[in-house]
């Protein structure tokens, strides 16, 4: 096998393990570093087929992380389910969650083409695509149900960021120690985000763009449709502005989706996502400044947060 660099090398163990589920006569010719995970490793595998000719696959590794055979196991489920379905995911090669026979729990996919977009320019088209995507995501019913989704963020463990509008910050901290209000269950995809949206961008035509795959299902989850709904919000406020994070609710029933009745619902959802990407910004803003975003800072992306989450506020009053 000949590496793309030394950062993308497989592992003994790992390599003789993905070698096992390929085809008879086929081996693997070069591995490539993805980069823009932060819980995992992706390597993108070139194979070499019989006929002379490639095909690709992934290789996740979960290296040291708490989890990593639930995260697995939820997404090998996911994977498994959505071949049947028309949304374009990954097709599950092989799992090992426990690192029975790897280095690390693993797990080995299809490749799928196109690619993450980050920019501003040609965000109006992308938008109501994100949008219809998630709707058909949360249209899925599927026989054996994902666990409940998991709120991690309290309270007491939100960090405000420095500089801050500190009444905003305080009356959104308030508004998550209530209860969750009540909701009608939706499979969620609980990471849907423009970095695991792949894009195919025509360079002319930038208008002409359509969403190509959807990854990282490892957070896949039973739960209400406006916790994807805000999660993704959160990601467009700080990538592109709050502006954009306003607006993302807005396509997403533009699009057919359904969120909660009460506007203080709904409101509620959003401000416990934004709240929860309050304790991660720094992971947050360091793929998407790998990706060429170089101006997103942890303090610009702060700032944007901070913004977003006082528009949120203020559109209660």
């Amino acid at each position: 096998m000949t590496n793309h660099d030394e950062a993308a090398a497989v592992r003994p163990l790992t390599l003789a393990w993905v070698s096992r589920h390929l085809e008879v006569g086929e081996r693997i010719v070069r591995a490539e570093a993805l980069h823009g995970g932060i819980t995992a490793e992706v390597r993108r595998l070139t194979i070499g087929t019989r006929d002379g000719g490639t095909r690709d696959l992934v290789l996740r590794t979960f290296v040291n992380v708490e989890h990593a055979e639930d995260w697995l196991d939820r997404e090998a489920a996911a994977l498994t389910l959505l071949t049947r379905t028309g949304v374009p995911a990954p097709g599950l090669v092989a799992v090992d969650p426990t690192a029975a026979h790897c280095e690390y729990p693993s797990l080995l996919m299809t490749y799928l083409g196109g690619r993450t977009v980050l920019d501003d320019e040609g965000l109006e088209t992308r938008v109501p695509l994100l949008a219809r995507q998630l709707v058909a995501i949360h249209a899925l019913r599927p026989v054996e149900r994902p666990r409940e989704y998991v709120a991690l963020t309290t309270a007491d463990t939100v960090v405000v960021p420095k500089g801050a509008d500190a009444a905003a910050w305080a009356s959104a901290i308030d508004m998550i120690r209530r209860p969750a209000p009540p909701y009608e269950g939706r499979f969620l995809h609980r990471d849907f985000q423009p970095g695991n949206v792949l894009f195919d961008v025509p360079p002319p035509r930038p208008a002409d763009a359509r969403i190509t795959g959807v990854v990282d299902w490892a957070a896949t989850s039973w739960g209400p449709a406006d916790l994807d709904v805000a999660h993704c919000s959160t990601n467009l406020a700080l990538l592109h502005g709050p502006a954009w994070g306003l607006r993302f609710a807005e396509a997403y029933e533009e699009a057919g989706g359904v969120l909660a009745a009460a506007a203080s619902e709904r409101l509620y959802w959003q401000v416990r996502d934004g709240l929860a990407c309050s304790e991660e910004v720094q992971q947050v803003a360091q793929p998407w400044r790998q990706a060429g975003r170089t101006e997103l800072t942890t303090r610009a992306v702060e700032e944007r947060l901070d913004a977003y989450v006082t528009a949120l506020m203020n559109a209660l009053g």
